[in-house]
């Protein structure tokens, strides 16, 4: 792992972190398995498909379409179902305890984008597949529609084969992203990124960047639909990632009209409860506002204005910034 640092270190100092202070707090413990959870000596990686069972063929050029529907709520599919969390970590639990049935007693931790931990290298040098230019883990027979979890263990084990690239010349994520966050090949940065700034962001969105989150409330797809490996992307078996009622195709302004109890409800046991009201409040604004510039109907309008005297600070001024939207058009960000 030491041949990630550098890496990690000149992404850290070009400050792509953004609010993730997190990603640095750990230093390089991130790329020492070892010094992360002593007594360390192997890790190992596994991937589970998220594509829910009913997902059809084309799924992709209609999630293409969702994104030119103004009016449509974009959640991102892996955010649809479960948390995954939940359902990754207690699979990967259940394998160190048949490991250890094998072996005898196992030292071991178990992670799932849940610690200080580079899941894209670990599962490169595992041979699971290799780092897309958008950065994420890209499979032959997967695409990369997957989430990675780990377990640590003090049991010596077989390195894996790493496996060949095969991105070649395409930069199809590179021109989707939609307000140019991969700044290069295998380089992000996140303080653009609209999957970071409608989750991990906690404060206001960039106003240069609202326009170009459009219809997405919640994580962004986009350089993923346009992967020419995820024509490969594999549904997934499992009930937990099928779409729940209200995240497949709801309106904006259906998901407007939930109070907080209600999303607390329709969020139970999801990765977006996770965000909490305010952020969901502030990303459904941005997305009404653009909606409301796109298409102009009153209603999106009218459905701003009568939550702005109940709103918290942050998310009046986002609702200020979209009602002002129809008067003032602003071209989109990025590109």
């Amino acid at each position: 792992m030491s041949t990630a640092e550098q890496g990690l270190l000149d992404w850290l100092a070009a400050g792509f972190h953004g609010g993730m202070g997190y990603m640095a707090r750990h230093g390089l413990k991130r790329a020492r398995p070892a010094e992360l959870v002593p007594g360390t000596a192997s890790v190992i990686s596994a991937r589970m498909d998220y594509l829910p069972r009913e997902a059809v063929p084309d799924w992709r050029e209609r999630e293409a379409a969702a994104l030119r529907e103004p009016g449509s709520a974009v959640v991102s599919v892996y955010a649809r179902g479960r948390d995954y969390h939940k359902v990754l970590r207690s699979r990967l639990q259940r394998l160190a305890e048949r490991l250890a049935a094998e072996v005898g007693p196992l030292g071991h931790r178990v992670f799932t984008d849940s610690a200080p931990v580079l899941e894209v290298e670990l599962a490169t040098r595992a041979g699971l597949g290799w780092r897309g230019k958008h950065t994420l883990l890209l499979h032959r027979e997967h695409g990369s529609m997957f989430f990675l979890g780990e377990v640590f263990v003090d049991l010596a084990l077989p390195p894996g084969e790493p496996v060949t690239e095969h991105c070649g010349s395409c930069s199809a994520c590179i021109h989707a992203c939609p307000t140019a966050a991969i700044v290069a090949p295998y380089r992000l940065d996140a303080r653009r990124c609209i999957s970071y700034l409608t989750i991990e962001h906690d404060g206001a969105i960039d106003e240069a960047l609202r326009p170009a989150i459009g219809n997405r409330v919640y994580g962004c797809d986009d350089c993923q639909l346009a992967c020419p490996w995820n024509r490969w992307a594999r549904r997934s078996p499992l009930p937990d990632f099928d779409v729940r009622p209200g995240l497949g195709q709801a309106t904006l302004r259906a998901l407007w009209a939930w109070d907080e109890a209600e999303f607390g409800r329709r969020t139970e046991g999801s990765a977006i409860r996770r965000i909490g009201w305010q952020r969901w409040r502030r990303n459904l604004a941005v997305a009404l506002g653009n909606a409301w510039r796109e298409q102009g109907d009153p209603a999106d309008a009218r459905a701003l204005a009568a939550a702005r005297d109940g709103a918290d600070a942050l998310v009046r001024e986002h609702i200020d910034w979209a009602l002002a939207q129809r008067a003032h058009p602003t071209a989109g960000a990025g590109r």
